[in-house]
């Protein structure tokens, strides 16, 4: 999964320097430079919170699962 972790942070890259571009058509390449930076690292922090957010969901799952096994007995 690490090329499409990257991936992603590129696109998010990408998409910060066209967003900097639509907000001010003259801007100048330290402006690009740190949308690409933000967006890049934005895209990294928001992929960490959903894959943290799925593991949680698996393993609230996990938990319910194993309790359910447990109350069963008689």
């Amino acid at each position: 999964m690490g090329f499409l972790d990257e991936a992603g942070k590129i696109a998010g890259a990408v998409a910060a320097v066209e967003a900097a571009e639509k907000v001010d058509p003259e801007a100048g390449l330290l402006t690009k430079g740190g949308a690409a930076i933000a967006g890049f690292e934005g895209a990294g922090a928001l992929e960490s919170l959903v894959e943290k957010k799925d593991g949680e969901k698996q393993d609230t799952a996990d938990d319910s699962q194993a309790t359910d096994g447990t109350n069963s007995q008689t």
